[in-house]
């Protein structure tokens, strides 16, 4: 029996942006902002795409 690999799924701020229908600069903000971790390599940021989705699970607001 073959034990499951779990590899985490990495995202680019592009990537990022284009999933939230936003800027990149605005990606970016949220990055620095440390309302969205994010791993930096090299010149460019990295975000796991579980990251992602808890931001967006938290940023759901019930109408009135």
């Amino acid at each position: 029996m073959e034990p499951k690999e779990s590899r985490t799924q990495f995202v680019t701020v592009a990537e990022v942006a284009e999933q939230l229908r936003v800027s990149n600069m605005t990606v970016y903000r949220l990055v620095q902002g440390g309302q969205l971790p994010a791993i930096r390599v090299g010149r460019s940021y990295r975000i796991r795409a579980d990251d992602v989705d808890r931001y967006l699970a938290g940023q759901y607001t019930q109408a009135v």
